[in-house]
């Protein structure tokens, strides 16, 4: 059972909630990593979990959690007759274990989860906006005072301590500054995990202070893996595609399935596969499709995909095509012809970088969407037609 009806920002639609993953896929070395500083005594009080969004950073975090506040200290030099206890060799907790089943349910004593609370100036206001699912854009420094309590239990009162704090990323300067406090001055027997997408948006303080995990793209049998264990449906023929587009990403292989993410790559694909002749009517057809009232997270996924489409084609060129795959939305004989060699394929490269700004500078001074995605593809075929 969910510990909340209301949405959650730290929840992916279509996709069960971390806490509610069984297990860890394809993250072997950092769990490894993790076992070893906690068989050994040597127990960071801070960890930083790296990598990118959507690979498991948020599962190896509860996971961490559940095995902690699961898990005997350690203390003890042996069991009734002096023997060592066994070392865990897994992060691994049954899911019906009492710690588990609490954690699940919201109500274990020694977690705290940090994360972005409700948009809004008043507590009324967020409360509300919380429930409805309108999330303040950073986690603020209301969040993060309300650790102070959690931590202020000493280790007779709460026993072993969790903090979560997903996104760290997302703080504020002022919430960044508070949560350095705490990491200065940890309390005894309280482990910090913080999820960061982006790390090197932390502040350099906050990092050199936590040891940091990296997980890693998942391998394409992984991914096949993890969505079968979410109840993601993936349509025969799919798997391929969803391991190219989403970077080893189950949270971006999810967003893909949710929003018909590789029909519009195969569009995409389609669109330009004539460069540099382009037709005109179909690429303002593919504009006005992301660019109507309420089709903002698909205008989001085409901008990601057309630079993902750039990226593919620059490294098919440089690397002899290797990265073309059928499956992605049937590229590589498009990749072939336009990035023939690595000269060419730098000329992609260049042009990617370009766009990327010009894109982000037209979100942000709020261009029309569809003059935005037609003059982008307008710029591809300048630079295919030389």
């Amino acid at each position: 059972m969910s510990v909340t009806e209301h949405p959650e920002p730290d929840k992916v639609e279509g996709a069960p909630h971390p806490r509610e993953t069984k297990r860890l896929i394809g993250q072997d070395a950092a769990e490894a990593a993790f076992l070893d500083a906690f068989n050994s005594g040597r127990l960071h009080h801070a960890w930083l979990l790296t990598g990118p969004r959507g690979v498991g950073k948020a599962t190896l975090g509860w996971s961490i959690a559940r095995f902690l506040l699961a898990t005997p200290d350690g203390d003890d030099d042996g069991g009734l007759f002096g023997d060592a206890p066994s070392k865990p060799i897994s992060l691994k907790i049954d899911l019906e274990h009492l710690v588990a089943r609490r954690i699940m349910a919201g109500s274990d004593p020694g977690l705290k989860v940090i994360r972005r609370g409700g948009a809004g100036s008043t507590d009324s206001d967020r409360e509300k906006n919380l429930r409805d699912g309108k999330f303040s854009k950073d986690i603020r420094i209301s969040e993060i005072r309300e650790l102070t309590p959690f931590l202020s239990l000493s280790a007779t009162e709460g026993g072993r301590r969790v903090v979560i704090v997903d996104a760290a990323d997302e703080m504020n300067v002022q919430a960044a500054n508070a949560l350095l406090k705490m990491l200065e001055e940890p309390p005894a027997k309280t482990t910090m995990l913080l999820v960061a997408h982006q790390p090197s948006r932390l502040l350099p303080t906050i990092r050199s202070r936590c040891r940091e995990l990296r997980l890693s793209p998942l391998s394409p049998a992984n991914m096949a893996a993890a969505l079968e264990q979410a109840d993601v449906a993936v349509e025969p023929g799919q798997q391929e595609g969803l391991a190219a587009l989403s970077g080893g990403s189950v949270g971006e292989a999810v967003r893909l399935i949710n929003l018909g993410g590789l029909e519009i790559y195969a569009e995409l694909v389609g669109l330009l596969g004539d460069l540099p002749k382009l037709d005109r009517s179909r690429a303002l057809k593919l504009a006005e499709a992301v660019a109507t009232r309420g089709a903002e997270e698909k205008l989001d996924l085409l901008i990601a995909l057309i630079e993902i489409f750039l990226a593919r084609m620059a490294r098919a060129g440089a690397l002899g095509h290797a990265e073309a795959q059928e499956g992605a939305g049937g590229e590589a004989a498009l990749f072939a012809r336009v990035a023939p060699n690595a000269q060419v394929a730098r000329r992609w490269a260049e042009l990617a970088e370009k766009l990327g700004g010009r894109i982000r500078h037209g979100r942000a001074v709020n261009l029309d969407p569809a003059a935005l995605i037609l003059d982008t593809i307008l710029k591809i075929r300048d630079t295919a037609a030389g």
